[in-house]
């Protein structure tokens, strides 16, 4: 979106959304943040970024082009400026990933008019945290695999199985959750639910240690937990229907109610201050011309995904509707893996500095994002599931053996 094809009411919103981000810049968080909302651990860092959220929500940054019926501040292609300028601004990301990026995109196309006044409030707000309840023990990438079920009793549901890899499931008070409904049929047997999960009888949430040391994620148990059938989304037999619009929206072909936490720009910026402060026999890594090649190779690919995101927002570009969804999650998480792995590099030794060394670089930012990225390429499904998607569905290979 560029300045000359915005309209005069979304420069001002712009110039709002600048001055009101100088202006109300959050003070330091009373503990370290992690690099991302999925490894939110302790109850502070939980309350800071709720807080961070609940300002940008009331100050019209999220939820922007949400109907007002809903929650929203009711414009029109407001969100992406925000999401931009939330970005520039380099300010903490918004805590509520699940609710923003997948839940109330799914609820507003699926849900009930009493379903979408009900959650997607909570969702713009941060007021209420949601997690996601898809991947399984034996379905992970595989998602019509599900064993978690749900049988019909009365006006509720009574849901038995076990849920893992659960981002922010520790802090969430509902999970968006696909279950088998009947065994008969593997895509029309899922149905998908609102589930309530903090405190909720029969649900017990554990958390799963990364190599980190974060524990971000969860498993989560359900034991004969009633979720009412008033929470559940679109018909019986439709989870899957259902749970692709998720996805498309976690794979980024949605347009996001909010963002914030950094950028390709802003990293390969950080790379560049590394290169300039790290030490190697008696040379800065900035000098070396193998290690500027590198970081502009990272510059050219974070070109190509920013205009690649363009490009997605532009239907007569799409010829595809899941290429251009399917093809950024994975050359983003790739991308980001990539220059996490470029900075220890540039780190050299001290990249084996942890983040708890206070001789680590950038506070040990960079060993710590490597580790990190890993999640990233499994999340909504494996690059590996992605490239074979894109491989069988977009360009119409033959099945992988």
């Amino acid at each position: 979106m560029t300045e000359a094809n915005l309209t005069p009411e979304q420069l001002e919103f712009r110039e709002y959304a600048q001055r009101w981000l100088e202006e109300n810049a959050p003070p330091p968080p009373p503990e370290r943040l992690p690099i991302t909302p999925i490894e939110v651990m302790t109850v502070g860092q939980r309350d800071y970024l709720q807080d961070w959220q609940y300002k940008c929500f009331a100050a019209g940054l999220v939820g922007a082009d949400y109907p007002k019926a809903y929650g929203g501040h009711g414009h029109t292609g407001f969100q992406r400026i925000a999401n931009q300028e939330l970005n520039r601004a380099q300010v903490p990301f918004l805590i509520n990933i699940v609710g923003l990026s997948m839940a109330a995109p799914t609820i507003l196309h699926h849900g009930t008019e009493e379903q979408k006044r009900k959650f997607i409030p909570g969702c713009l707000s941060g007021e209420e945290i949601w997690c996601q309840g898809f991947s399984e023990p034996g379905a992970g990438s595989d998602l019509a695999n599900q064993r978690t079920s749900a049988v019909r009793e009365a006006e509720d549901w009574i849901v038995n199985g076990h849920k893992v890899w659960t981002s922010l499931g520790h802090f969430a008070k509902w999970m968006i959750l696909v279950t088998r409904t009947s065994k008969d049929d593997k895509y029309n047997g899922l149905t998908y639910f609102l589930c309530p999960i903090a405190g909720h009888a029969g649900v017990t949430v554990r958390p799963l240690v990364k190599i980190t040391g974060e524990t971000g994620f969860n498993e989560v148990f359900f034991e004969d937990v009633r979720v009412p059938d008033a929470n559940r989304l679109d018909d019986v037999g439709k989870g899957w229907a259902v749970a692709m619009t998720t996805l498309l929206a976690e794979r980024g072909a949605s347009e996001g109610a909010g963002s914030g936490g950094g950028s390709g720009s802003s990293a390969i910026a950080d790379l560049i201050e590394l290169a300039r402060n790290s030490w190697r026999d008696g040379v800065l890594a900035v000098d070396d011309p193998v290690t500027r090649d590198a970081i502009i190779q990272r510059a050219i690919v974070g070109e190509g995904l920013r205009q690649n995101g363009r490009r997605a927002r532009v239907a007569a570009l799409c010829d595809h509707p899941m290429r251009l969804p399917l093809q950024q999650k994975l050359t983003a998480s790739e991308f980001q893996q990539d220059n996490a792995r470029l900075g220890v590099e540039i780190a050299g030794a001290s990249a084996s500095l942890y983040k708890l060394d206070p001789r680590a670089p950038d506070a040990g930012h960079w060993p710590l994002a490597y580790l990190n990225s890993y999640g990233n390429t499994i999340a909504a499904g494996t690059n590996e599931i992605q490239r074979n998607i894109l491989g069988e569905r977009v360009l119409g290979l033959p099945k992988s053996k």
